[in-house]
């Protein structure tokens, strides 16, 4: 039979395996806390996986206590795809970035979905508040090296890339969508900052 490319791969050290804990610590919750940016994994019931942006001020998801994340949900495409994945399987994992820090915070957990006064805490932002509220209860959180951030220069000022060098995004939909009613760029962007 052969080899299996995973055994490819030396078994981890023990203090890979001993940054793993069961609780939003000191250090995850200052990161949070900093962070602007994370990324929301979830996945079907039938399995097919989905990672969903969310930004806000940093500190957009709130540290409710050791265990307990609260990530307010804003007006978006109306897609949902995240939220109708969490009815379905409430598993879900977050990755925290931060410019300037090259490592990232990886928590996993347990959701429920919440409206946006059902926490007593006022998670207005841009002048709206959210539509829901997904609470996620930590089963396990740990800060991932910065190898593959280092390597992707992503905070280097000389990698940013122009945004010239990639189509604008009004046509990036036309084509996708294969729809002329598309409005040019500069309508497109005045309308999302409208959104915001």
């Amino acid at each position: 039979m052969a080899a299996s490319p995973l055994d490819l791969y030396r078994a981890p050290g023990q203090r890979v395996l001993n940054k793993v804990i069961h609780r939003i610590d000191e250090h995850c919750a200052a990161f949070i806390r900093l962070a602007p940016f994370a990324t929301l994994a979830t996945a079907s019931a039938d399995g097919w996986p989905d990672v969903s942006p969310r930004g806000g001020d940093p500190g957009f998801v709130h540290v409710l206590d050791e265990h307990r994340l609260a990530l307010p949900d804003r007006q978006g495409n109306n897609r949902v795809d995240s939220l109708r994945n969490l009815a379905d399987n409430p598993r879900a994992a977050l990755m925290f970035f931060v410019p300037g820090i090259d490592e990232t915070l990886r928590v996993f957990g347990t959701t429920t979905l919440h409206g946006p006064d059902d926490l007593g805490i006022d998670f207005t932002e841009f002048g709206r508040p959210p539509l829901s509220v997904l609470v996620l209860q930590t089963e396990r959180a740990y800060f991932q090296c910065s190898k593959s951030v280092m390597r992707s220069g992503l905070w280097d000022p000389e990698r940013r890339v122009e945004r010239s060098a990639f189509a604008p995004f009004s046509q990036v939909l036309r084509d996708h969508c294969q729809d002329t009613t598309i409005p040019d760029e500069a309508t497109l962007r005045a309308g999302l900052a409208r959104e915001l």
